[in-house]
């Protein structure tokens, strides 16, 4: 009997710290935006959903995440060390000669905001990479 106990509040507990994580995403703000003279994106995910806009001028288009595309930047933000995003070092410097776009990645958690420098839309820093192609992946619905 003390072992079923036992069992039921370690499953009770293990299964409250997964819904914690979940919990800590629906209070972040994550916002990505590339941009140059022939190019912008920015995309806004709060509390599963999407806005994205593909110009200046544009208002932000609203999606509803999936579940499944909720799952996955879930997984990648638990593994995101947010005190480093500041330091990160871009992998190339097209945007230096307009090869590429400027991006920036600012995510916003409990009260504080962690912002990336500027990197190559398409080249994040790979600390960053999976949530950054996840977020660039809504512009091609």
């Amino acid at each position: 009997m003390k072992i079923a106990i036992v069992l039921f509040l370690s499953i009770f507990i293990v299964s409250s710290c997964a819904c914690q994580k979940n919990t800590d995403m629906n209070t972040a703000v994550l916002e990505y935006e590339a941009q140059s003279r022939g190019v912008y994106q920015k995309i806004l995910v709060e509390n599963k959903m999407v806005f994205v806009s593909k110009t200046r001028d544009e208002k932000p288009v609203a999606i509803q995440l999936s579940e499944e595309d909720w799952n996955v930047l879930s997984a990648a933000f638990e593994k995101l060390n947010l005190e480093a995003i500041p330091s990160l070092k871009a992998p190339t410097e097209k945007r230096f000669y307009d090869g590429a776009a400027i991006a920036n990645l600012k995510i916003t958690y409990k009260g504080k905001t962690y912002q990336t420098k500027g990197f190559d839309h398409g080249f994040p820093p790979a600390a960053i990479k999976k949530i950054v192609t996840k977020l660039v992946s809504f512009t091609e619905k």
